[in-house]
C-alpha cells in the first residue's frame, strides 16, 4: 500500500509541476474517492495549495456536508461551499420546453454533474489551479461517469485504481495519521443524484465487480474463463459488454497515472 500510495502522490505532483500548476482544486463530495484524491493532493503539494470546494444539490444530505468539512479541516485546506442547487433549477427551467412530454431519467442526474464542473473550471481558469478528477478505475471501466461531469479535470490520479483498493489505500493512509473519517470509509458508495441513490442499484457491488474487471482488462482473460473463476454468467457478460459500450467515454477522461496491479494487495 505504501508504495503504491506514494507512486499516485509522486505522479501527481510531477504533473502539475511540468505542468505549470502550483495548486489544485477539486469537488469533494463526502465519499471515499474525493476524500482519497484530497490526501493525495495534499501530500504531493501541501495543503495550502489544495482547494476544497463542496456543491450541493437538493438531493445532497447533510452528512456528506459533515464529511467533506470534516476531512478538509483535518488536512487544514481551503474549503468552500458553493451551491449548485438554483442553478441546476435554472437549467431544467430553460430546458422545460424542449423536455416536454419527457420523464425524468438520467439526463437531469448527469446535468448535476455537469454543473458542478462548470463551476469547477471557472475557478481553475481564475485562478490557474489544476482540476482534480477524483473517479476510480472501477467506475470508469464501467462508464459510470458524466462526460464533461465529473470526469472533468486536467488529471484524474485514482484512474488506475480500483474502488476496492481505494478502501485499502485509505486505511493506509489513516495508519499514518487518522485523517478521513470512519463516517466516510462506512458509507454504501452514493453520487447522490436522486433520493436514495447507491452504486450498487446500477453496478454489481464492488467486491465482485473488481475481479471481474482485473480478470478481463488486466489480465486478458475471456467470458468463460472469468465464468469458471466462480462468477455468474450473467454479470461478467453484463460487465464486458457495458465496458465496450463505454469506451468512448474513457478516450475523453483525463489522463492519469498507471500503477503496478501485480501489487499483491
Amino acid at each position: 500500500m505504501e508504495k503504491i500510495y506514494k507512486t499516485l502522490v509522486l505522479a501527481l505532483r510531477n504533473h502539475l509541476h511540468k505542468n505549470d500548476f502550483k495548486q489544485a482544486v477539486l469537488g469533494v463530495s463526502g465519499g471515499v474517492d474525493s476524500a482519497l484524491t484530497l490526501a493525495l493532493a495534499c501530500d504531493a503539494l501541501g495543503s495550502e495549495n489544495v482547494h476544497a470546494v463542496f456543491l450541493p444539490s437538493k438531493y445532497t444530505s447533510k452528512r456528506s456536508l459533515n464529511d467533506a468539512r470534516t476531512v478538509a479541516s483535518n488536512f487544514g485546506v481551503d474549503f468552500r461551499i458553493v451551491s449548485i442547487a438554483r442553478l441546476y433549477d435554472l437549467y431544467l427551467k430553460e430546458l422545460k420546453p424542449s423536455f416536454k412530454g419527457t420523464k425524468r431519467d438520467k439526463t437531469e442526474e448527469n446535468l448535476q454533474a455537469r454543473v458542478r464542473a462548470n463551476i469547477l473550471m471557472a475557478l481553475s481558469n481564475k485562478f490557474h489551479w489544476m482540476v482534480l478528477a477524483t473517479g476510480n478505475k472501477s467506475e470508469a471501466l464501467m462508464g459510470y461517469c458524466t462526460l464533461y461531469g465529473d470526469t472533468v479535470g486536467g488529471y484524474a490520479v485514482l484512474s488506475d485504481v480500483p474502488k476496492t483498493l481505494v478502501y485499502k489505500l485509505v486505511e493506509w493512509r489513516n495508519r499514518q495519521k487518522e485523517v478521513i473519517p470512519r463516517s466516510i470509509i462506512d458509507r454504501a458508495p452514493t453520487a447522490e443524484l436522486s433520493p436514495g441513490q447507491l452504486d450498487q442499484d446500477i453496478l454489481p457491488p464492488y467486491e465482485v465487480l473488481d475481479p471481474i474487471l482485473e480478470a478481463y482488462v488486466d489480465k486478458k482473460k475471456t467470458l468463460k474463463q472469468i465464468v469458471k473463476m466462480g462468477f455468474k454468467e450473467k454479470t461478467v457478460k453484463q460487465v464486458i459488454d457495458t465496458i465496450k459500450a463505454t469506451q468512448f467515454k474513457r478516450d475523453q477522461c483525463p489522463p492519469g497515472p498507471k500503477i503496478n496491479l501485480n501489487v499483491k494487495t
